[in-house]
Formats: C-alpha cells, sequence, structure tokens
C-alpha cells in the first residue's frame, strides 16, 4: 500500500492563556487521516506565522522553538520511513503513538490471518487436513482482494474492523466473486475464526460477527434410488474407462468413501472385524474421524475384482482411482447412458451410502454417522430429513393411487 505523509504545525488559539501564549501542536496526516501531536511550546498567538507554521523573529528564543519544531518534524519522518522499511500497515494515530512512547501494538488482520495458516501448516497431517489448510488459503486470498477493491488498501487494524465490514465482506463475495450464497457463508465462517483468535488474545475489543449470523441454505442432495442404483451396477458398459468408474462409484455407493478416503485407499485398510467379516478401517481425511465400516456384498466383489490392481502398485491403491474431475465428467456419461436423470457426482454415492443403502433400510442414524465419521450427529441427521421426505413423497403418490377419492374430496372442499 502506498502512504502520504503530510505534517503541519498549527497554533490552538482557543487554548491561549491570559497572556495569549497559545500551544503549538504537529499535525500528522497519513492518506488523509489526522492525528494530533502536543510539542509542549507555547508562543505569542501574534509571534506564529500561520503559512511557515514557524514562530516569528530572531530572538534567541524564537530560535530555540523553531529547532525545536524542525526535531519533531525530522523524528515525525524517521517514524515514518521506519514503518514503511518494516512493510507494516500504520497509520496517523500509529506513528503519534510511538512518538510519544506509547507505541500502539495493534494486530493487523492480514498478520493474524497468515499467522494462523502457517501454524495450520505445521499441523497438517496431524490436527489439519490438507484441504482445510487450502480452504483457509482461499478465504486469505480472498480477503486481501476484498481490502484491495472495498478499501484501496493492503491490510487493515483489527480495531477498525466493524459489523459493515462483514456485510459489505459478504456482498463482495456474492456480487463480485459471484459465490453462491453458501459457499460465501463458508468463507465468512473461516474468517469468523480468525476474528475469534483476536477476541480470544485480547487483541480485538467488539466482536463484528455479534449481530450477523451465518447461516447456510438447504441444499438438494441427490442421491440414486436402489433401482438406479442397480441400473447402473448391471449396465454393460461398452468401453473400460467407463466400466472402472462404475466400479469405483459403485464402491463408494456401498461404503460411503468420499473421492479423497478412496483414493487413498490402501489392502491394509482393510481387515476383518470383531465379527469375522471384512471391514473397511479407514480415517477421513476432511475430518481426521475414524471411518469404520463393514464391507456388503456388492463392495467385497469389487475389490475381488480389482486385487491385481493392488498387487500391481505395491499396496499402494486398492482401486483404480483416476482424477476427480475426470470421474465427475465420466459419471455424467454414465448416467446419460443409463437413463438417470439427475446430476451424478462422485459424492452422490456418499448420499446414496447414507440414504438409500442405509438409513432406508433401518440402520439406527448413530450407525450411519460413525460410519460416515462425522464428527457429529447433526451432520448426520441431514440425511434423516432427505429419507423422511422421500417416504413422505412415496406416501402421497400411494395416497392418490389406493383412495384417490379422499384427494378429490379435499380439492373440492
Amino acid at each position: 500500500m502506498k502512504y502520504s505523509l503530510s505534517i503541519l504545525f498549527w497554533l490552538n488559539k482557543s487554548k491561549a492563556d491570559p497572556n495569549s501564549l497559545a500551544p503549538i501542536y504537529a499535525r500528522v496526516t497519513v492518506n488523509g487521516k489526522r492525528a494530533e501531536i502536543a510539542t509542549g511550546e507555547k508562543v505569542l498567538v501574534e509571534k506564529w506565522n500561520s503559512k511557515t507554521g514557524s514562530v516569528k523573529g530572531n530572538k534567541e528564543e524564537t530560535r530555540r522553538t523553531n529547532v525545536l519544531l524542525d526535531q519533531i518534524r525530522a523524528k515525525i519522518r524517521k517514524i515514518y520511513n521506519h514503518l514503511l522499511e518494516e512493510g507494516r500497515p500504520f497509520s496517523s494515530a500509529i506513528i503519534k503513538s510511538m512518538f510519544t512512547g506509547k507505541e500502539d501494538i495493534s494486530h493487523s488482520l492480514l498478520q493474524i490471518f497468515q499467522q494462523h495458516n502457517k501454524e495450520m501448516k505445521a499441523q497438517v497431517g496431524k490436527e489439519y487436513a490438507a484441504g482445510t489448510l487450502e480452504r483457509y488459503a482461499t478465504s486469505l486470498k480472498l480477503t486481501k482482494e476484498f481490502l484491495k477493491h472495498e478499501y484501496k488498501c493492503d491490510d487493515i487494524f483489527l480495531h477498525e474492523l466493524q459489523y459493515s465490514f462483514i456485510t459489505r465482506y459478504e456482498f463482495f463475495l456474492k456480487t463480485v466473486r459471484g459465490n453462491s450464497h453458501n459457499t460465501a457463508s463458508k468463507y465468512l465462517r473461516n474468517f469468523k475464526k480468525i476474528i475469534r483468535i483476536a477476541i480470544v488474545n485480547g487483541w480485538l475489543e467488539r466482536d463484528p460477527f455479534l449481530a450477523y449470523k451465518c447461516t447456510l441454505k438447504e441444499v438438494k442432495r441427490d442421491f440414486l434410488t436402489q433401482e438406479e442404483l442397480d441400473r447402473i451396477k448391471e449396465k454393460l458398459f461398452p468401453t473400460e474407462r467407463l466400466k472402472l468408474v462404475r466400479d469405483v462409484f459403485i464402491f463408494c455407493c456401498y461404503t460411503g468413501l468420499a473421492y479423497a478416503d478412496v483414493h487413498k485407499l490402501k489392502p491394509t485398510d482393510i481387515s476383518r472385524g470383531i465379527d469375522g467379516e471384512f471391514w473397511l478401517f479407514a480415517e477421513r481425511r476432511k475430518t481426521g474421524v475414524s471411518s469404520n465400516v463393514p464391507l456388503l456384498p456388492p463392495a467385497l466383489e469389487i475389490l475381488e475384482k480389482h486385487k491385481d490392481y493392488a498387487i500391481a502398485t505395491n499396496g499402494e491403491k486398492v482401486l483404480p482411482v483416476i482424477t476427480n474431475q475426470k470421474l465427475n465428467a465420466y459419471l455424467k456419461e454414465i448416467a446419460d447412458v443409463c437413463g438417470i436423470n439427475k446430476k451424478l457426482t462422485f459424492h452422490t454415492a456418499r448420499h446414496t451410502f447414507a440414504t438409500t443403502v442405509t438409513l432406508t433400510n433401518g440402520v439406527p442414524m448413530e450407525s450411519v454417522s460413525s460410519m460416515l465419521g462425522h464428527k457429529n450427529l447433526r451432520t448426520t441427521q441431514i440425511y434423516a430429513k432427505v429419507v423422511e421426505k422421500k417416504v413422505s413423497e412415496d406416501m402421497k403418490m400411494l395416497k392418490g393411487k389406493l383412495y384417490p377419492q379422499v384427494n378429490i374430496k379435499k380439492m373440492t372442499s
């Protein structure tokens, strides 16, 4: 950020004493914002030259006062140059506090954000997943963009943050960046963590998020019905690439694994459980929570089908998983071939496991939550709502078939 400095000495005539002696102040202006510094000097009102910002005359006392003012000006410029060399953001208030010996210990927003990300990076693979760090890195990048767009600056002090900063940031994400409501809310939640760190450490007194509600809108979660799942499973695809994508996708429909988890899955992650059957023992890359899943026959069949692949990769991989981008592109093709009119993505497999494969078939929510590797039950309850809605829709259709007269009576009443 570029800074402009202006130093002006002026006489505060309103504070003149009965002898017409008035105090001299130094007005420091940085990028249009002022701070007044008391010089401790007084001069007769008629002796002050407002154009030059100095005392008129050649007497010894006059020369001494003007020399002192020059020294003050030089000290202010020295502080200004020092701050520029340090590369830290500053203001006229910061210069004043450093001049008076009460150096400002204000922390800047990006300073805290960058430190947070640095510490998070050091804990990737231990406390945090690489994907989490990536999201916070993106949040930091967007915050920098917002500061330049909205405030025309490279950083901002924590004490300058207000409620309006949050609302304008949200507006920026939705309009300039074109993010959806939920995406913008997730970035703001990341930003809110930085604010909480500042508050807990005593660097920020007022929470700018105090009156702000960071809510997520409920989104439609596509999942496959059992009939659709069977259709994909039994379809004879003409190309090898679609067969491989179908196998990986079906495997995740019956295990609930996300892309990142199946991508890193090794043969050592599969062993016999307490019931003597084969289980999948893995740790979710996203949350670090254990995801232990008894393997159902369709999943076991796919593992058996690709057992040579595990050998070929020296036990590093279980299934031939390509990039997520290519998977989603091929799944769209699979949906078209199978006549499935849904937006089929790889994450649909996880939704299908939670709904069609488990909850719909009476598996308790606590068990489903454990297999999905959720940190809390609230996350799993989203799927329960989806199942309840589907049951409601199915029952309405059934009522329409069995009791059409009830519907007619209701419509005419």
